[in-house]
């Protein structure tokens, strides 16, 4: 991975990443060729809104039925991954960028304002990418409550703008 930041681009091919999750397995986009993924950055394992966040995602049947795999990222390790995945019963793995180099190149860390507040960390932002590995939507903004509901929505969306497939 490159120093660069290169804030994927609607319609272009998602940059390949590879990461671990809590079991030591990797993740690379090109395993879900064929599928859309549902890959959302949340900034710390068992808070508050990114335990809300990751329980809809759990939750949501649309997202399901569509067949998306969703793959949360974060610094944590996979300590803390697999704390946070038990706890809440989440059936999606959960990616380790430790360091945040993959976070950093594609604009998911940096300066934020939270509360008034600026700080540096991780961006709550989620990436739609469909089955041909290119971006369909991106949320750069990412408010919790009904966000899950968003992204299926948007999955259906692209399903019916390239005729139902």
């Amino acid at each position: 991975m490159s120093d660069s930041v290169q804030v994927p681009v609607v319609g272009e091919e998602f940059p390949a990443f590879t990461l671990m999750d809590a079991a030591g397995q990797a993740h690379s986009l090109s395993d879900f060729a064929g599928r859309y993924v549902v890959l959302y950055v949340y900034p710390k394992d068992d808070t508050p809104g990114c335990t809300r966040e990751a329980c809809d995602f759990r939750d949501n049947a649309l997202l399901r039925e569509h067949g998306a795999a969703i793959l949360g990222v974060s610094a944590d390790d996979a300590d803390s991954h697999a704390r946070f995945a038990e706890k809440f019963s989440l059936p999606f793995p959960l990616l380790s960028d430790p360091g945040a180099a993959f976070l950093r190149s594609i604009g998911s860390y940096g300066t934020k304002n939270m509360y008034g507040k600026v700080t540096e960390g991780i961006k709550r932002q989620t990436f739609l990418i469909g089955p041909d590995g290119r971006l369909v939507k991106s949320w750069l903004a990412v408010k919790v409550d009904g966000h899950a509901d968003h992204v299926a929505a948007a999955i259906e969306k692209d399903r019916a703008a390239q005729g139902g497939k």
